[in-house]
């Protein structure tokens, strides 16, 4: 049974849900709240790992970040990733690439990946999270440039620097891009509100996820709103956690779908913690909260009307 926490923190969404039923049976429409509410429904529709599958069956990730003062950006949305999917590399830009190999003994669940192969391993991963500590240099901003324009087929999560070194036109239909309120201002010219997001994403032909009290992720079909977290989630590395669970998320799922869940259950697992300790949480223990939550949403009963 839900602790008392957890089951406000759905109670809207089950309202929701259980108003979209009576509506659907009723009037067969289906109202705005339960159509734009993320909840427990988009994570309970994940792909889910078939019982004969075999090591990288199930998500291969690549993350491209990090520099000597940012080291810890990319740590985060590794540590994360690598409880999600099967398989996490990890590299630098080639004038960082020297910090992989120092982080080598602190990332024994991933593989290091050297300069020289950067190239092979961005063709092994199905998705491709670049930006965490990465840096706004020259170079740095070179290499994002170069990467959006060379591999357009590939799945690509866009977050923290990355999103200061690019221009809306180098996106394409495979990016996810995560920005808070002041880098979407910053990206995009516009400001951070509802409708521009929608509008944005429509234009771009991406999904965009923007990080606020309210999150919202819009693809260029539709707009989902979030309404978990806490002010404890204001600390520095809780968007590294986010943008690894999206990553993870998007190895095996639709781009969209992956954003939402994420979302949701990066919210859940701050708003678990806060029943517990308050505000008083760090990014370390929200990691160490998304594998409980994903398993307490996964085995949730939705609500049924008799």
């Amino acid at each position: 049974m839900a602790d008392a926490a957890t089951q406000k923190i759905i109670n809207d969404w089950n309202a929701a849900y259980l108003g979209y039923l009576a509506e659907t049976l009723a009037k067969k429409i289906l109202p705005p709240a339960a159509k734009e509410t993320i909840g427990v429904g988009e994570v309970k529709v994940l792909s889910q790992p078939k019982p004969a599958s075999h090591k990288g069956d199930n998500g291969t990730l690549l993350i491209i970040g990090g520099n000597t003062q940012y080291h810890g950006a990319p740590l985060l949305a590794a540590k994360v990733a690598g409880k999600i999917v099967d398989i996490v590399y990890f590299a630098s830009t080639p004038q960082n690439n020297l910090l992989a190999q120092k982080l080598k003994a602190r990332l024994l669940e991933f593989i290091t990946v050297a300069e020289k192969d950067i190239v092979k391993y961005i063709q092994k991963a199905d998705v491709v999270l670049i930006g965490p500590g990465l840096g706004t240099d020259k170079k740095s901003a070179g290499f994002v440039k170069d990467f959006l324009k060379k591999y357009k087929n590939k799945k690509i999560i866009l977050d923290a620097d990355a999103l200061n070194v690019i221009k809306p036109k180098q996106l394409h239909t495979n990016c996810i891009v995560t920005p808070h309120k002041r880098e979407f201002h910053k990206l995009f010219k516009l400001p951070a509100t509802r409708d521009n997001v929608f509008k944005m994403a429509k234009r771009y032909g991406c999904v965009i996820t923007l990080k606020g009290r309210i999150d919202y992720v819009a693809s260029p079909k539709e707009l989902k709103i979030n309404t978990t977290g806490n002010t404890g989630m204001t600390k520095g590395g809780t968007g590294d956690v986010l943008a690894g669970i999206t990553a993870a998320l998007a190895c095996t799922n639709d781009n969209f779908l992956a954003a939402c869940a994420a979302v949701f259950v990066n919210g859940l697992a701050g708003d678990r913690l806060a029943q517990r300790v308050s505000r008083y949480y760090s990014a370390t223990d929200l990691i160490a909260e998304i594998p409980r939550t994903l398993q307490w949403c996964e085995t949730y009963r939705l609500p049924r009307i008799s």
